[in-house]
């Protein structure tokens, strides 16, 4: 069976991000409500819709999104289903791909392209502030001295609250801070890609919010036997689950944001938030590759 009470889930524990507050850790991202490869209108947008609104039901106060999935309709879908907003909840977004078709993806970081975006991003989410704002990835062929720049103007402006960003080195963090307080971090990161492991470092020693991408891909470790498989069944939980949980025991500035398009995943997933991982287990799935 797996930990699933999705009328009274268990809520994980906060984190205080620079900037904007206090959320809890285990959000919502919210790539999946939108087609195949983050192209185009899901195949049923109401369902989406009520994925969106059960996740708040249900005490996620931190949704990721992104001017690129869709492009713009997870924004869209986001707005129409939540706004006017409930008090405390936080709505993340970021800019800095365009699009060219499903799963196609291309870096552009123009600072007219980044200010572009973040002022259509205000309009399509409805608000006068954008709560967080994340680099989607710095281009490699504009200076990042101009992207930091803009973003930090955007922040002078009152445009945005908070600033992050995303697929980055520690040197490009340290950067970064030299133009703007960084709040998130959202990097690649699961049992089986640890490749991040000195920038989640870095995000704990400075108190920055660490949001791991493709958080429950685990692949050779969850197949039946396997060490993630057989933690499952000794803890009566789904091997996403203790993924998740794993991720939210590996550091106090850890924020998952597992994605789904189905509310029967997203219980399951925020369920994640009572899975206990007594020392032996998370020892043992620490040491797993």
């Amino acid at each position: 069976m797996s930990h699933d009470n999705p009328q009274h889930p268990e809520l994980s524990a906060t984190i205080d991000l620079k900037d904007l507050g206090t959320v809890h850790r285990l959000g919502f991202g919210a790539m999946r409500i939108v087609g195949d490869g983050v192209w185009g209108e899901p195949a049923d947008r109401a369902a989406a819709i009520a994925v969106v609104r059960r996740a708040v039901e249900l005490g996620v106060d931190f949704i990721d999104t992104a001017d690129s999935y869709g492009p713009n309709i997870s924004e869209e879908i986001l707005a129409e289903a939540l706004h006017p907003y409930r008090d405390g909840l936080t709505i993340a977004t970021k800019v800095g791909f365009t699009r060219t078709g499903p799963n196609a993806w291309v870096p552009v970081g123009r600072p007219e392209y980044l200010r572009q975006q973040t002022e259509l991003s205000l309009r399509k989410l409805k608000v006068d502030s954008l709560d967080l704002l994340q680099l989607h990835r710095i281009d490699p062929k504009v200076d990042r001295e101009e992207q930091f720049t803009v973003l930090r103007d955007l922040q002078k402006e009152g445009k945005v609250k908070a600033l992050g960003l995303s697929q980055v080195s520690v040197e490009e963090l340290e950067e970064a801070g030299k133009y703007f307080t960084v709040s998130t971090v959202q990097n690649r990161y699961n049992l089986t890609d640890r490749s991040s492991e000195d920038v989640l470092d870095y995000a704990e020693a400075n108190g920055i919010g660490f949001i791991p991408w493709a958080p429950i891909s685990a692949g050779e470790l969850a197949r039946p036997g396997g060490p993630l498989d057989e933690a499952a069944k000794r803890l009566g939980a789904t091997t996403s689950q203790v993924a998740l949980a794993w991720l939210l025991r590996r550091s106090p500035v850890m924020m998952p944001i597992p994605g789904t398009g189905s509310l029967q995943h997203l219980e399951e997933n925020l369920a994640a938030a009572g899975v206990v991982l007594d020392d032996a287990t998370y020892a043992e799935l620490h040491a797993a590759r």
